[in-house]
């Protein structure tokens, strides 16, 4: 595979088989990876907090229905 230098710009070059742009600097690829890599944990994370919210909100309408039982029963209903 052979590269070819792309006219004012350091880190850029053209593959002379696809004639693609290929960028070169590693460290802007490294930051990019690190960036997608702190979204996808920050997604992650999120999901959980929704699904343990929604896991609370079910158990609360037990106790809040298990309450209503007990009321009713002492109530003589």
């Amino acid at each position: 595979m052979t590269h070819i230098k792309v006219e004012g710009h350091k880190s850029l070059v053209r593959d002379e088989n696809s004639h693609a742009i290929i960028s070169t600097d590693t460290n802007n690829y490294n930051n990019y990876m690190n960036m997608m890599k702190n979204k996808k944990k920050e997604k992650d994370e999120l999901r959980d907090a929704v699904r343990e919210i929604n896991s609370l909100k079910t158990e609360m309408h037990e106790i809040k229905s298990l309450l209503i039982q007990m009321t009713d029963k002492n109530n003589g209903r």
